[in-house]
């Protein structure tokens, strides 16, 4: 008897060995982003792009790849007799679902964090944007997923919160004094709570990553695209994304759109899929200190001593929120208000 050929799935990765690999690529988008995303977004560095443009570019480059992605898995399950889709077949989750994180985790978010950057530099934002997200997601999944909150994680989310709030606190307290610092602190801890929202909905309705992914494209470009671009070419909206050199747009649909949706979407929703939603946001809790460092080095922005402490706190956090507790089943109670 010959000897079996070598199972073809033999080569595959482990479910450990994926959730790491996705946890490390959307680490380093994350960090890339909030470098990128000040440089193009800041009106003192001198870009033709307003954060209204540069999501009108997201949209248009994630929506090139996941449109017709999602308009095929649709067509898919229609002819298998499992006809979900919605949004004329773009989206392959039903249209309550799509709806929801199309609108937590597409609009709301990318039109929060970006018109953050135009106040408020790039340590700031790797502060209250990836350090706010534990604090939202564990609170949400506490009343949404019946999850509990243990020791540890409790120490590290106090500890988060405590740099959050050296960073954005010392915002506040110069409200008065001309700076709009503050307004772009509070549009990151904003976008922070969008993003939980969606990370906690991908929990609760155990969705693939990659139809997650399209879903949330799907429903952010049918309702923002035809809308902005009325408004802009109506000239009712002071958009330059149709008079910007080319090389700008494109280079934005290829980064903020293909990589910064496409890629660290699909990488984040397979983090959750693993570690669940509150250990993910943990996780990319290391976005801070990566980020400031590198808004440091390339763009030139100072490390005052608040966001330093702030940057110190979120570390330490991490140690113990990171931590892993005991599994038990957990039974999802049913949605409540609005989500």
């Amino acid at each position: 008897m010959t000897s079996p050929a070598p199972a073809a799935h033999a080569s595959r990765l482990s479910p450990r060995a994926v959730g790491l690999l996705a946890a490390v690529v959307t680490v380093a988008i994350w960090t890339s982003f909030i470098v990128i995303a000040r440089a193009s977004a800041d009106p003192a560095r001198g870009g033709s792009l307003g954060p209204f443009d540069i999501v009108y570019a997201r949209l248009w480059g994630a929506g090139l790849v996941l449109l017709p992605w999602g308009w095929w898995l649709s067509r898919r399950a229609r002819l298998a007799g499992q006809g979900t889709g919605s949004l004329g077949g773009l989206s392959p989750l039903p249209l309550p679902i799509t709806a929801r994180v199309g609108i937590f985790g597409g609009l709301l978010y990318a039109t929060l964090a970006y018109s953050g950057f135009v106040f408020a530099p790039a340590a700031h934002a790797s502060v209250l944007l990836p350090g706010s997200l534990p604090l939202w997601t564990t609170l949400l999944a506490l009343v949404l997923l019946g999850d509990r909150i243990s020791w540890g994680r409790a120490l590290g989310l106090a500890l988060i919160v405590g740099g959050d709030v050296l960073v954005g606190g010392a915002s506040l307290l110069h409200a008065f004094d001309g700076s709009g610092v503050w307004r772009g602190d509070l549009l990151f801890i904003s976008a922070a709570m969008a993003w939980s929202v969606y990370s906690v909905l991908v929990r609760r309705y155990a969705l693939d990553a990659v139809r997650a992914t399209i879903a949330v494209t799907a429903m952010a470009f049918v309702v923002y695209v035809p809308i902005y671009t009325v408004l802009v070419m109506g000239g009712w909206v002071a958009g330059h994304v149709f008079a910007a050199p080319w090389r700008e747009v494109l280079f934005q649909m290829a980064f903020q759109g293909v990589g910064s949706v496409v890629v660290s979407g699909i990488g984040f929703t397979k983090m959750i899929q693993h570690f669940g939603p509150v250990r993910s946001t943990m996780i990319t809790a290391v976005v801070p200190g990566l980020s400031a460092v590198s808004a440091a080095l390339v763009l030139g922005e100072p490390l005052p001593w608040n966001v330093l402490a702030g940057l110190a706190l979120v570390s330490a956090g991490i140690v113990f929120g990171v931590r892993k507790v005991a599994a038990r089943p957990v039974v999802a109670p049913a949605l409540k208000g609005a989500l």
